[in-house]
């Protein structure tokens, strides 16, 4: 069994006005003065085989949207769907873990538990309902992108390719595991301080939809076009072998396809790139648009922090082709 988390401080607690001690219908919570409210909600299914691990993921995962406006997450509730025979003989106490492994990021990202819910279900997924708090004056929005922005990401890619290279069993799967459990487990917290530090304008964070899926989001948001180094980009370990063998998600198939007519691809861009560049992943990184004369300042805290500053590519003036990504 994992290690343990911690009990809920009490310097956290104290945001609970009325709620779980008294099994109240709902949760009161109070929110600082001067701030807006973020929510989100998302939920997984495993990736990885530990329940501690896999609930961090998931709960890191849903953290993330609250990071990548700039926001600081506040308060979170469980949602889990458990098999009823799970749910009834549980002698590894994977349920317990992976609420545990959700704690875990929980109390990381400074955020109260205020409760959940559960239901059985065929197949087991857990996430969060995330509330989180953010200066209303600056949130880093999808149609923030201008021209000249260099574009920085915080998290390798390929999760979604590791991921089934695991399920598949494929040579070097233990070591990719560990490699999910690594990155996917990681918040964005430093990320989303430097969005509130220096004020950016637009960032978002990579999941479902791949980079290249959000990155186009953005770009289209903001009638811009976003031009991507397909060479700079970080990758974890053996992704680019995997997909080279073929094992690529649905999920990415599917992105690749849907964003195709958005899409320039450059003569001589590795095709094996191309599909990184549309993985689905969990828990990725941040894209942060970053004014030039910021870059340094950005690049150092990020570092600083943890996480990586690696410029993959930057904002260009909208074409008259109507494509608005471009791999280089």
């Amino acid at each position: 069994m994992r290690g343990l988390a911690p009990e809920t401080p009490p310097e956290l607690e104290v945001r609970v006005l009325a709620g779980r001690a008294r099994n109240e219908d709902a949760v009161v919570l109070s929110v600082p003065p001067g701030k807006a409210l973020v929510q989100t909600v998302d939920i997984l299914a495993p990736i990885v085989n530990d329940a501690f691990a896999f609930g961090r993921i998931a709960a890191a995962n849903a953290l993330s949207d609250v990071y990548a406006l700039g926001g600081e997450p506040w308060c979170a509730m469980n949602v889990a769907c458990f098999p009823q025979g799970l749910a009834e003989d549980d002698p590894e106490q994977a349920l317990t873990n992976i609420l545990r492994g959700g704690q875990d990021a929980l109390l990381e990202a400074g955020a109260v538990l205020a409760g959940g819910h559960t239901v059985q279900d065929d197949e087991l997924k857990y996430g969060l309902a995330v509330t989180g708090i953010i200066d209303p004056a600056h949130i880093a929005v999808n149609d923030g992108l201008r021209p000249g922005q260099r574009l920085l990401l915080t998290k390798a890619l390929g999760t979604g390719i590791l991921a089934t290279a695991v399920k598949a069993r494929w040579e070097g799967a233990a070591e990719s595991e560990a490699e999910l459990i690594r990155c996917c487990g990681r918040l964005n917290k430093v990320g989303g301080a430097v969005i509130r530090a220096f004020h950016l304008p637009a960032a978002t964070d990579i999941t479902g939809f791949g980079l290249g899926g959000h990155a186009l989001e953005m770009a289209l948001a903001s009638n811009a076009c976003v031009a991507l180094d397909t060479a700079a980009l970080p990758l974890l370990p053996r992704v680019l072998e995997y997909a080279r063998d073929g094992l690529i998600p649905a999920g990415s198939h599917l992105n690749r396809k849907h964003w195709a007519c958005s899409t320039l691809v450059e003569p001589g861009v590795d095709e094996a790139l191309e599909s990184v560049t549309f993985d689905a992943q969990t828990s990725g990184g941040l894209l942060l648009a970053v004014p030039p004369d910021l870059l340094g300042p950005v690049r150092g805290m990020l570092e600083s922090g943890g996480d990586l500053a690696r410029e993959v590519g930057e904002v260009l003036p909208p074409r008259t082709d109507g494509k608005a990504l471009l791999l280089r």
